[in-house]
């Protein structure tokens, strides 16, 4: 009988570019079970420490840390070789002081970069639903899964700076005329620029905005940028 959640491996031809794997050394590695971030939007917990940032240098080394709770994402300790770890996710590592961000970055999806230990409980997050519930309560639910109710006024594209892991929100960026964002995939991810101009969507087009980047306009989807702040962004992203 197979497994309800799916396979626990993938072949590495079909694994991710920016997973940083090697592709000729074995025929399959561990895969990301469903989660707070898309699978293809994602790392596991276990390629994570071993290929990406080189930590360790098995997968043997890389559970023996992931099981022994050495793995915090947005400050909680996350126990699961498969576990998605994506978009602004915070990563700490028991015993290196380092602590990671991980963003899109010279056109790749994901790349972890090193961010100032101060900004570890930190975390932008975009904001994808906005619902009202029983009692007028308004509840948010951002890119990474997480839903929040809250009486912050946010709508749909805004981005939430939030304290991890209380989930407290901070600061709320608007998604409007004159506001920084990050590309988040695609040729020019994790390029910054500023919005020109907002164009909403039709039945067969979906919004888009007008982009100032080094001096270019460019043309590209909402869906694939992120708010970050006015002037600059409020959080280390590169």
């Amino acid at each position: 009988m197979g497994s309800i959640a799916g396979s626990k491996k993938l072949k590495r031809q079909m694994a991710p570019m920016f997973w940083g794997i090697n592709r000729k050394e074995k025929r399959f590695v561990i895969t990301v079970r469903p989660g707070s971030h898309p699978k293809n939007n994602s790392i596991p917990t276990a390629v994570l420490l071993r290929d990406t940032l080189k930590k360790v240098k098995t997968l043997r080394e890389a559970k023996s840390s992931i099981y022994g709770g050495k793995v915090k994402v947005d400050g909680i300790i996350q126990k699961s070789l498969h576990h998605s770890i994506g978009l602004m996710d915070v990563v700490e590592l028991e015993g290196i002081t380092d602590v990671y961000r991980l963003v899109p970055y010279n056109r790749h999806l994901l790349e972890p970069i090193k961010i100032n230990a101060a900004e570890k409980s930190k975390k932008l997050v975009k904001v994808k639903s906005k619902t009202t519930i029983k009692g007028g309560k308004t509840q948010l639910g951002f890119h990474d899964g997480r839903t929040i109710i809250t009486d912050i006024n946010a709508n749909i594209d805004d981005t939430c700076l939030l304290q991890i892991p209380e989930q407290k929100i901070l600061d709320v960026i608007k998604f409007e005329k004159n506001s920084q964002v990050i590309v988040t995939s695609g040729i020019n991810a994790g390029r910054i620029g500023l919005i020109n101009e907002i164009k909403q969507g039709t039945f067969t087009l979906p919004k888009r905005i007008s982009l100032l980047i080094d001096d270019k306009t460019i043309e590209i989807p909402a869906n694939i940028t992120m708010v970050v702040g006015k002037e600059k962004p409020v959080i280390q992203i590169m």
